[in-house]
């Protein structure tokens, strides 16, 4: 019986996704939201659609600002997902402007700030002005060293994984009779960030709906019943405290985390 266990052991049967355990601090090195619930909090004021997410974007310089104050490292946000085209033509109209609008208002601040913004997503359907605005945000702050802001526009997980598989095929042909985890790894959109350590949704959905889907695969996650515009200083402190109460185990028993070395 233990020849035989020996030989599952040796065929990597029991191998772990996870290659290297993380080092886990008190405060997450890495935080990913879904900004949910704007057109509800508009709807509940007898407001437009529109009224919601500009007072969401007030809502991400907010959070922006807490994660820098707190040197943490990154901060994805999920701003339009490749399923959100299927919203009334005038709503992504608008959304396209403001997130246009927003480009050009806060760049200039993120980079004073010494934060480097990044836009992760399919950048096809987007017009060229739009476009040309990311790719110039990006330049701006490529080289600052501090917060990493990602905005996922027009991301799906799904898709993510398929056209980093797409171009792992194709730069490694070599290995197509065998690929691995770590071959994959540096054609998703977001290689140059670790994965994150908690993942927030606001609004009181409990998904994740198609956002980094490789990525959370060890996230500890955080609901709450807040609508994106009121998730203030407040909400944020409960979303942290909720992390870090958590236990992250990665695959080991609790004796084995809290015993020294």
């Amino acid at each position: 019986m233990v020849k035989s266990t020996n030989l599952l052991f040796s065929k990597g049967l029991f191998s772990s996704s996870t290659k290297k355990i993380p080092t886990v601090g008190e405060l997450p090195n890495h935080i990913a939201i879904i900004m949910d619930g704007n057109g509800r909090w508009a709807r509940k004021r007898f407001l437009p659609r529109i009224a919601g997410h500009k007072r969401g974007v007030e809502v991400v310089r907010d959070v922006v600002k807490q994660c820098a104050q707190l040197d943490i490292k990154y901060l994805t946000l999920f701003a339009f997902s490749s399923e959100n085209w299927r919203r009334p033509t005038e709503e992504i109209s608008f959304l396209m402007g403001l997130f246009m609008a927003a480009l050009k208002r806060e760049v200039v601040k993120l980079n004073e700030n010494n934060i480097r913004l990044v836009l992760i997503g399919d950048r096809s359907r987007f017009s060229p002005e739009l476009v040309q605005q990311i790719e110039s945000s990006e330049q701006l702050t490529e080289n600052n060293t501090g917060l990493t802001l990602t905005i996922a526009a027009n991301y799906g997980g799904r898709w993510d994984i398929l056209q980093a598989t797409n171009q792992m095929i194709q730069a490694l042909p070599e290995k197509a009779d065998g690929f691995e985890e770590d071959d994959l790894t540096p054609f998703l959109s977001m290689h140059y960030a670790p994965e994150p350590d908690c993942f927030v949704r606001t609004g009181g959905e409990k998904r994740i709906s198609n956002f980094l889907l490789w990525q959370l695969a060890y996230a500890e996650f955080y609901f709450t019943d807040t609508l994106w515009p009121d998730f203030d200083q407040t909400c944020f402190d409960k979303a942290i405290a909720s992390y870090k109460q958590r236990e992250r185990r990665f695959g080991r028993t609790s004796e084995q985390v809290t015993s020294p070395g």
